[in-house]
């Protein structure tokens, strides 16, 4: 399965348009990043090198763009990549992704990280040390409100009694939770659907990172096979590239058309025509 990750902003293509026209060439899903804001003064650094990408100031909020593609689309998959978890209240944002689901016929993934700018993480309250810990405390709140009709929750930085909160998602239990993490962490194992590998510094990194990723789920009594692997390519990623994500393991790869111009929108779609075309399917 084939994805794009749309850095959205005011400046870009149009989410409608481009949405249109993914469903349309066969792409499976449409990824949405989030950072709320960037701070202008900052120590943190991208972590794979470099400045931050003048785009990331003006990205658009990923749950309204993924809200618009949705209007216009019947197949296409709409997910954030990633939505930072520990910014936004659970009870709040449980509404938004159940609504999302529900207007989109259960189209949502659910895309999970805790955030590398620690000026944004701390501008929302969060402390940057716990910032997983919360995003995960956050993430199992929301999922008590999805399945529960009379929600209750007790941690650490949320507690609630007894509330009612619809609509429900369409997907149940509930949309499908994915951890954006580095390394293939037990977190991914023990509270998550599926697996976003993040930072890839060489493709031959995604056989090594899978086999341990299979490894700690078969710790903890999981099957390897439940949990799916989505590759993130922020980089330009050619046609064989992508097969050879999908022979080592990866259920879906994400790539990241341009969004400056639609005839180069409309060339990137082209490039992977034939993949989409015909889908590739992991080795059993």
């Amino acid at each position: 399965m084939i994805g794009l990750l749309g850095f959205f902003t005011d400046e870009s293509l149009s989410v409608v348009d481009v949405a249109r026209a993914a469903e349309a060439a066969g792409v499976e899903s449409l990824w949405f990043p989030e950072h709320t804001h960037i701070p202008a003064v900052r120590d943190s650094v991208p972590p794979i090198g470099g400045d931050i990408p003048p785009s990331y100031r003006r990205l658009l909020d990923p749950f309204v763009a993924a809200a618009a593609a949705a209007t216009v689309t019947s197949r296409l998959r709409l997910g954030t990549g990633v939505a930072l978890a520990a910014h936004h209240h659970p009870i709040t944002l449980a509404k938004q992704i159940a609504t999302l689901d529900h207007l989109s016929g259960g189209r949502f993934l659910f895309g999970v990280g805790a955030g590398w700018i620690k000026e944004e993480i701390e501008n929302h309250g969060v402390d940057h040390a716990t910032r997983w810990r919360r995003a995960l405390e956050h993430v199992a709140a929301m999922k008590a409100i999805w399945t529960q009709d009379e929600a209750s929750f007790s941690g650490q930085w949320v507690t609630f009694e007894r509330i009612w909160s619809w609509p429900k998602p369409v997907q149940r239990p509930h949309p499908p939770v994915l951890l954006g993490t580095i390394q293939p962490s037990e977190l991914v194992v023990r509270h998550a659907d599926g697996w976003l590998p993040l930072s890839l510094a060489h493709p031959g990194e995604l056989a090594e990172r899978i086999a341990v990723l299979h490894q700690r789920a078969k710790e903890v009594g999981r099957d390897p096979a439940a949990i799916e692997v989505t590759v993130f390519c922020l980089e330009r990623t050619p046609p064989d590239r992508v097969a050879e994500f999908v022979a080592m393991g990866a259920s879906r790869v994400v790539v990241r058309p341009p969004l400056d111009s639609a005839s180069r929108f409309e060339q990137f779609l082209d490039t992977y025509a034939a993949l989409l075309a015909e889908p590739l399917a992991a080795p059993a």
